[in-house]
């Protein structure tokens, strides 16, 4: 049976793949002990390295990004922009987990049947793992900047802590130290719409003729409340009706809208998978608490905040940096749009960018 989008919005091997790169990278052993095997990880990059291969950028996407930082983080990428690609070399790899060219549920495993229900748990460290693996296949032996936001904060942060050696600086953007309780509420509860999905099938829906695309829908509206403000969702929609007799709100048009989007691109076992990792993210896990993890930092920490953020709020960007003797003093971000403001406010964040490559290379 051929896979539509009735059944995953994930990248597959017979799909173009557009200017991804792909690197095998043999087997990784993750952070529960467990073995993945034969990975590939999907990749895409700009500019070129120099001679001695110092001018490298690691970009870490966020949750439902990918490699091509053009389509998800414009104007940030290319000659002249924040990551001047006529500078530096930046590469921007999709996650282990991911569905977007990298090992994920929906890619094939071995045995030449989908991962689906098979696939294992994962962590951030295990997703960073992985680009540490990959880079020193790629022979980059360090990254001048690693950034992200979201996600890709969380994996910028463990970065500095577990490979000091191989960070000039990092850039942390809305992100957190470790998974809150509001945080992790908000994302079992997303799981749980895509699981309770009569299609689900345990994960194992890439033979049917529909997959859970419903299921990930409505975790895709859950999650766009909490990255946008209720002052935005008010003050945009209002009670305002949709224009006709069916008494249906705008607002719940926009919602089905960005719901739509996410399922024509992103699979619901990645996106289960990607939420899990980020509920177990706890910087300080085995190494004495969050304290003490932030405590032994030993290179130069940006973090940012943006105001508005009621998923990622800036208490927690004010708690790394009181804990973190390297993190330079908190830079925030005004913003109406919420946590999705570190793709909005391109201008405020491309200068903090600007900032952190000049400290990085003061360093």
């Amino acid at each position: 049976m051929a896979i539509t989008e009735a059944i995953t919005g994930a990248w597959l091997e017979f799909h173009d793949p557009g200017q991804r790169r792909f690197h095998e990278l043999g087997d990784l052993q993750l952070e529960s002990g467990e073995v993945l095997p034969d990975i590939t990880i999907a990749y895409q990059t700009w500019g070129e390295l120099n001679s001695d291969r110092s001018n490298a950028i690691l970009i870490n996407h966020a949750l439902t990004g990918w490699s091509d930082v053009t389509a998800w983080w414009p104007q940030m990428v290319g000659a002249g922009l924040p990551f001047d690609s006529e500078k530096y070399f930046i590469i921007c790899p999709n996650v282990i987990g991911g569905c977007q060219g990298s090992t994920g549920a929906s890619s094939l495993a071995p045995d030449g049947k989908r991962w689906g229900s098979r696939f294992p748990y994962l962590t951030v460290r295990d997703l960073v793992r992985a680009e540490v693996e990959l880079s020193n296949q790629l022979e980059i032996p360090g990254y001048v900047l690693a950034v992200g936001p979201s996600l890709g904060g969380m994996r910028s942060l463990e970065w500095a802590i577990e490979y000091p050696d191989r960070i000039g600086a990092i850039c942390t953007i809305g992100s957190s130290a470790v998974a809150t309780g509001d945080q992790i509420g908000t994302w079992s509860t997303e799981i749980h719409a895509i699981k309770a999905d009569p299609y689900f099938n345990g994960g194992d829906y890439y033979e049917q003729a529909i997959g859970p695309v419903e299921g990930m829908g409505i975790a895709r509206k859950i999650a766009h409340l909490s990255y946008r403000t209720e002052y935005e969702m008010d003050t945009r929609f209002g009670r305002d009706l949709q224009g006709d007799d069916t008494g249906r709100f705008a607002v719940t048009s926009y919602l089905d809208h960005q719901a739509l989007k996410l399922q024509r691109r992103f699979d619901a076992n990645t996106y289960i998978t990607l939420e899990s990792a980020m509920i177990s993210h706890d910087i300080g896990r085995d190494r004495g608490g969050v304290a003490a993890a932030l405590a032994a930092a030993q290179v130069p920490i940006v973090v940012v905040s943006i105001d508005t953020d009621r998923l990622f709020p800036p208490r927690l960007q004010e708690e790394i940096v009181e804990l973190t003797p390297t993190a330079r003093p908190l830079r925030r971000i005004s913003s109406p749009f919420g946590h999705d403001g570190f793709l909005i406010e391109v201008e405020s964040v491309g200068q903090i960018i600007r900032e952190s490559l000049q400290l990085a290379h003061a360093e």
